[in-house]
């Protein structure tokens, strides 16, 4: 039997990314996010308009996305509820969220130089997608979203994931970061509590750590 109980979220499982940007000033915003998907050597991401990413992607037109492994859920989850833009929107401050300035240095994530655009590279990500924006577009009702069409320049890919002699990454060997719901899993098991879900009051069944 269905029920129809009005889903205030659709994340039904998405790889996470962590977006490298560059801010006004040249540094380096990182900010993770999973509403990404990809055709052919194109994909499409999905930002609210309250966050630096989103700025930084329509003012400077390049990124990368680089994809976490499962292992790496803790540096990806101490700068979950986090921001770069220093005036944090009053419905994110409500979720927990604070400004962030250095967030490569919370996550204890290292910057590699990039070779075809300005943003760096997350050094300790095993795939690292340069992009360049194509087309960005107001998604949503209200809209208070946007779409970001981006194009891969080039792809990044740590040695031991490509098949020998082929172009191609193993699905066996890559094993990445999911989230599901608000909560991060891997391998197809929930790998590291969420403060993401924390922030948005997901109701679940997972075993919390104390602290």
């Amino acid at each position: 039997m269905h029920v129809v109980p009005g889903l205030k979220v659709l994340y039904f499982g998405t790889p996470v990314v962590l977006i490298s940007s560059r801010n006004p000033d040249g540094s380096t915003n990182l900010a993770p996010m999973s509403s990404a998907w990809w055709l052919g050597r194109s994909a499409m991401l999905g930002l609210g308009n309250s966050g630096q990413t989103t700025a930084n992607l329509l003012r400077e037109r390049e990124c990368v996305l680089n994809l976490p492994s499962s292992s790496m859920v803790d540096a990806v989850d101490r700068i979950a509820l986090t921001t770069g833009t220093p005036v944090v929107p009053e419905h994110k401050r409500e979720q927990g969220y604070r400004y962030e300035p250095d967030k490569f240095a919370l996550a204890g994530l290292t910057e590699q130089p990039s070779e075809l655009v300005a943003p760096p590279r997350v050094a300790q990500c095993p795939i690292q997608l340069e992009c360049r924006v194509i087309e960005a577009y107001p998604f949503g009702p209200t809209p208070d979203c946007t779409a970001f069409q981006v194009e891969v320049l080039r792809a990044h890919v740590e040695e031991s994931l490509v098949i020998p002699g082929t172009h191609h990454v193993d699905p066996i060997g890559w094993d990445p970061l999911i989230m599901k719901f608000c909560e991060f899993f891997g391998g197809g098991g929930n790998v590291h509590p969420s403060r993401l879900a924390d922030g948005w009051n997901m109701p679940h069944q997972l075993a919390r750590t104390p602290g």
